[in-house]
């Protein structure tokens, strides 16, 4: 913000790692999880078959609330005043 950058600017130069990170773990996770929930399944007499959409949402909730946990923060620290900053370094 010294240098001039904008609110956005900061906001998507804090976040974009994380959530790069964030997708690489949905990406892992999302196949993982529904076969492990398949296999775990297959041993129960009345088996219920889990729809994949319920993957998708629950990634799609998990994606939206790390955006919104890092927006929130970013914006936070980049609406800021730099001086007091300054000051306490």
């Amino acid at each position: 913000k010294v240098l001039g950058a904008s609110v956005f600017q900061i906001t998507a130069m804090l976040s974009r790692e994380f959530l790069k990170l964030v997708l690489l773990s949905l990406f892992i996770a999302l196949p993982l999880g529904w076969y492990l929930m398949d296999r775990w399944l297959e041993d129960f007499a009345y088996r219920v078959n889990v729809p994949w959409w319920a993957f998708v949402l629950a990634g799609s909730l998990a994606l939206t609330l790390a955006i919104f946990t890092v927006s929130f923060q970013s914006i936070k620290a980049a609406l800021t005043d730099p001086v007091k900053s300054l000051k306490r370094e």
